[in-house]
């Protein structure tokens, strides 16, 4: 199987997140199939009743091995700028494979696929896994689904298997990354004219919840206890935001909401700032409700995995990134990095494209962990 061809089949695939995933990972599936792999689907409907589905497979005998996880769904390509081809038109300009999803991470998992394909089952003394996700871009819900269902991934946990998130890291080892929480407050009013006393301004207790916020935000900013200099930036993260539904500048707003999403850094604690968020809400009278938790990924970086991926990829020192990834969901597995094809900086752009030699590199250091650990 070749690299390439494998990246524009799954590009061609309109996998955005809020869409369905299933025909990308029907055909992912009768790939890992065609290469050896022995499958298992998790099936589910997201939040809003849309069927996802992710895959898992198994080649080689035992346990241990490696386990690669990658991602099949990718973000909206509304503003898509090149108007030569469509987002989900893959084409080869140069020394780039432009697409939605060639860089995060379509082309990642077809190297890893491709690297697979190359060895015979008879070569191999340990397992090969490859797990395909849904819904990584909008909360990770195919990583948990994988978690807490598959029974493949049951053994790969069993097995100390050595794990592998194969997003866009330039082949750099990463030890570690932020997670991702996310909680909403909601004020509720009155809808009326706004010459009458009729209405309940949704707003008024909205304010002072917002005001405690931002002196939350600022205490993460200033404190040490609330940073990590291993980390760029060093703080946590936070994307604060508020929506009154107004609909008319005459009409007073019913409903206030505001979301805060913040990126925790390993060694904080994200539950006493989702506490304090809480509690600052019922002071105010307000719904609060916490719809994402996905905690932080760290691997000590001198432990002996960490090092020993920097021996066979070449690397002098590993990273830490800012970004999230499905390695939030796989907290039970003892070994794992982020180590993948790409550039972060191409992901979720107007004309993302991949490297055509990042895959050929790609392919060539999975194969070569391939064959570290499975034979």
């Amino acid at each position: 199987m070749d690299a390439l061809q494998l990246t524009q089949e799954l590009v061609g695939f309109d996998s955005t997140s809020c869409l369905s995933n299933v025909a990308v990972t029907e055909h992912a599936e009768q790939r890992l199939r065609e290469a050896g792999f022995t499958t298992e689907r998790v099936d589910y409907n997201d939040p809003a009743g849309v069927p996802k589905a992710c895959v898992v497979g198994k080649k080689g005998p035992g346990s241990g091995g490696v386990a690669y996880f990658g991602h099949l769904d990718v973000v909206p390509a509304d503003d898509w700028s090149r108007s030569e081809h469509g987002p989900f038109q893959p084409r080869v300009e140069g020394d780039r494979l432009y697409g939605r999803g060639s860089c995060d991470m379509k082309g990642s998992v077809a190297c890893m696929l491709a690297a697979a394909s190359q060895l015979s089952e008879t070569e191999l003394s340990r397992p090969v896994y490859i797990t395909c996700t849904a819904d990584e871009e909008v909360g990770y819900g195919g990583a948990r689904e994988v978690a807490t269902r598959s029974k493949i991934y049951g053994e790969m946990v069993a097995g100390e298997s050595r794990g592998i998130i194969g997003e866009p890291t330039r082949l750099n080892v990463v030890h570690g990354h932020k997670g991702t929480y996310g909680v909403v407050a909601t004020s509720r009013g009155r809808a009326a004219h706004s010459s009458t006393r009729e209405g309940l301004n949704a707003n008024l207790a909205m304010i002072p919840y917002l005001s405690e916020i931002k002196e939350l935000f600022e205490e993460t900013e200033n404190e040490a206890r609330w940073q990590n200099t291993e980390f760029d930036p060093p703080t946590v993260s936070w994307n604060i935001g508020i929506n009154d539904h107004t609909a008319a500048i005459n009409i007073t707003p019913p409903q206030s909401v505001c979301t805060v999403y913040f990126r925790p850094m390993p060694g904080i604690d994200p539950d006493e700032l989702v506490e304090r968020a809480r509690q600052c809400a019922e002071r105010h009278g307000l719904e609060f409700e916490v719809p994402r938790v996905a905690p932080p990924l760290y691997i000590d970086p001198q432990s002996p995995y960490v090092q020993e991926m920097l021996q066979l990829t070449g690397g002098q020192q590993s990273q830490t990134v800012s970004y999230g990834t499905d390695g939030c969901m796989f907290a039970k597995m003892k070994y794992l990095v982020v180590l993948g094809p790409g550039d972060i900086a191409q992901a979720h752009t107007s004309d993302e494209w991949v490297e055509l030699d990042q895959l050929e590199q790609g392919t060539r250091l999975y194969e070569k962990l391939i064959r570290h650990w499975c034979c």
